[in-house]
């Protein structure tokens, strides 16, 4: 594309400008002036640079969401585009006129005064300040309205809101369907089987970090530790990199790969540190090393021959998890501060898809290695969040629920992501009229807290648990952790307590309800006579082998 230099002088120096032609012209002054927020592709609204409006508006009315936001952002860059215009053509103006004064002066030698010239230079000069407020302003409504916009929803994703369409792909592995939990010995629900095995304390946690605060604890943290140091060692082994993020995030640098919606409804804001007195900057703390992870390559330009990238994240997490009720609260399920081992890819545009497939199907091979039985579900284009252009679920089972409950979510953002945080990728070739984005993928590998609920459940006897298999090197070489006799006998005195029914008094009337409720509420902290050591004596010579990377 032919390219015009413009050389824009003032009174304390001289501003070089580059304006270009061609169909990459105003994406190149919409970058320049600061749209780099997660987002489609601008040009993609553009008919006349070659883009698909009507393709964008089905991708919004598969997720459900008002097309006519489309119609709206395309209105609103052609207002845009033809105030930019006005404003180059002013900005051209004012350069002709002062290369004008410039030439005028050295061939008079500075005789002439060119004083209609030095007049309409300085009228340019208020017409572009007044024109630059207007450009302003509707760019900024062009950014609002654009962040409005999700990624193209992929063509494979099934139509509907409803997560009960959700497209089973496969399943894997064999349960018992009519296994019935009824908080007896051998069918506990995983919290009830972490409290006969001491392995975590609810009430003492929430007492220190409020709502679902909690401490892990001897069995809960060698469990927990062992699926993150495998999960490590499993990714390791198939070529990843192996990342520890940051655990909190310069707002502006969130604002650029997280959704705007998780600010309120996930996303923990901190205080940021004054450095060099500038102004503080807020924080907020990371819901996934996906958000930093995503980030590690900002504002870089990669080569072809770089690419994939494979990086295996490892950190806590924290979220809001606002709206989250019922069994779903019990245990460690769904809680505010968890540990994971995070997938995070960058691809070629030709080859996301590819990786895409092969991030599921890492991530199968390391539920079938611990021996649990799943689904692999394809996620509806209503249920979709705004970056993913196509993303899987793996659902193991949960004898405790009775049902398949998430696990893994596998996605595929395209450029979404990399847009906003500009990471580019390739050479650009003389043919070529756009840019090169990286395509950003991620997927759980495990949650490692919730991965653990699922373990217990599936793993229980009526003397404690399994340990699966492949975790046993890292838990020292204990392959059976036992309950504590005492919490059984505590456990199964309340059970029976619950279980005799409404008490009668005296007279033949029923005590009053908050006696009833005294009696039947079980004891998370019993006092405890002498405990059993989680490792056996004649393991006790034994290392916990948790091998580092």
């Amino acid at each position: 594309t032919a390219t015009t230099e413009i050389y824009t002088r003032s009174i304390v120096g001289s501003v070089r400008c580059v304006q270009e032609t061609g169909i990459n012209a105003e994406y190149m002054g919409f970058q320049k002036q600061g749209i780099r927020k997660m987002s489609i592709d601008i040009n993609l609204v553009r008919a006349d640079k070659g883009g698909e409006p009507n393709k964008v508006m089905d991708s919004e009315a598969k997720r459900k969401k008002n097309p006519e936001v489309v119609k709206e952002l395309i209105e609103i860059d052609k207002l845009w585009r033809a105030e930019k215009y006005k404003l180059d053509s002013l900005r051209m103006e004012y350069n002709n006129t002062n290369d004008a004064i410039a030439k005028k002066k050295k061939e008079s030698k500075g005789q002439d005064k060119c004083e209609e010239e030095i007049k309409k230079s300085k009228d340019l000069t208020g017409q572009i300040d007044q024109q630059a407020k207007v450009e302003q302003e509707l760019l900024a409504k062009v950014k609002t309205t654009l962040k409005k916009i999700g990624n193209l929803v992929h063509e494979s994703v099934p139509d509907s809101k409803d997560e009960k369409d959700n497209r089973i792909e496969r399943t894997w592995g064999e349960f018992k369907a009519d296994w019935k939990i009824d908080s007896t010995l051998g069918n506990l629900h995983h919290h009830e089987i972490l409290q006969l095995l001491d392995g975590f304390e609810a009430e003492r946690g929430q007492k220190i970090a409020g709502h679902r605060g909690y401490f892990l604890k001897d069995a809960g943290v060698l469990l927990n530790q062992a699926l993150i140091n495998y999960g490590l060692n499993f990714l390791t082994k198939k070529g990843y990199t192996i990342l520890q993020p940051p655990f909190f995030m310069r707002k502006s640098v969130m604002m650029e790969t997280a959704q705007l919606a998780d600010f309120d409804d996930q996303l923990y804001k901190v205080e940021g540190v004054k450095e060099d007195e500038k102004e503080i900057e807020p924080m907020y703390l990371i819901a996934t090393s996906e958000q930093p992870i995503s980030a590690f390559h900002y504002h870089e330009w990669l080569k072809d021959n770089q690419l994939p990238i494979r990086y295996g994240g490892y950190s806590s997490c924290f979220r809001k998890e606002a709206g989250a009720h019922g069994k779903d609260l019990w245990g460690l399920f769904r809680i505010h501060q968890f540990e994971k081992v995070e997938q995070f890819c960058l691809t070629t545009p030709e080859k996301s898809w590819e990786m895409h497939e092969e991030m599921i199907k890492t991530t199968e091979e390391f539920y079938q290695s611990l021996g649990l039985a799943y689904r692999v579900v394809t996620i509806v284009s209503g249920e979709l969040n705004d970056a993913a252009a196509k993303k899987y679920d793996l659902e193991a089972w949960f004898p405790g629920y009775g049902t398949y409950r998430e696990l893994v979510s596998c996605s595929n953002c395209t450029d979404y992501q990399s847009r906003g945080l500009d990471v580019r990728c390739g050479a650009k070739k003389a043919a070529e009229l756009e840019k090169r984005y990286a395509h950003m993928l991620n997927s759980t590998l495990c949650a490692t807290e919730r991965c653990m609920c699922c373990i217990l459940e599936n793993y229980q006897t009526k003397e404690g648990v399994r340990v699966p298999k492949v975790l046993i090197p890292y838990m020292g070489g204990i392959d059976f952790i036992p309950f504590k006799p005492n919490l059984v006998a505590e456990f199964l005195k309340n059970a029976e307590k619950a279980s005799e029914g409404p008490q009668k008094g005296k007279k033949g009337e029923q005590k009053p309800k908050k006696e009833k409720e005294k009696e039947k509420k079980v004891e998370q902290v019993p006092e405890k006579k002498k405990e059993e050591p989680l490792i056996p004596e004649k393991k006790q010579e034994q290392k916990l082998s948790l091998i580092h990377i």
